[in-house]
């Protein structure tokens, strides 16, 4: 798979609450210790969902996924969002330091119990890229 550098750029037309999170995110993640230079893991896309379980989906995706992200120090980052809910779309976001750290969290039971509910019922268009970082503070 290609490598991509990937830049953060702050938005410029977020409302103010979504940037105190998205600054929170960002201490959060330089916050974290940090080699001088490594390939992090991005999960991004979308999950079509049927449109009357969406909400459901999303509920149990942020109750299974979060915590145990939350308590995976190669966890950087971890959204999911109902993107539209008339469609089903969910707009998902990770960031992982490294594939093993990734595989670690989906290979956790709760997750795997997780994937193996909501597999047969939804489409699934999230893909994985690798991402060239360098410690911004170096």
């Amino acid at each position: 798979m290609a490598t991509r550098a990937i830049s953060p750029t702050p938005p410029t037309s977020t409302p103010p609450d979504r940037t105190r999170r998205t600054r929170k995110n960002h201490e959060n993640a330089l916050s974290k210790p940090q080699d001088d230079a490594r390939t992090a893991v991005i999960i991004a896309g979308r999950v079509f969902v049927p449109a009357e379980d969406v909400e459901t989906f999303v509920a149990e995706a942020r109750a299974t996924s979060y915590p145990l992200a939350a308590a995976d120090p190669g966890n950087v980052l971890i959204s999911f969002c109902v993107e539209d809910a008339a469609t089903g779309t969910v707009t998902v976001l990770e960031q992982w330091a490294s594939q093993e750290t990734l595989d670690r969290h989906v290979a956790t039971p709760e997750v795997t119990a997780l994937l193996t509910r909501w597999g047969p019922r939804i489409r699934n268009e999230v893909r994985r890229f690798d991402a060239d970082e360098k410690d911004p503070r170096a």
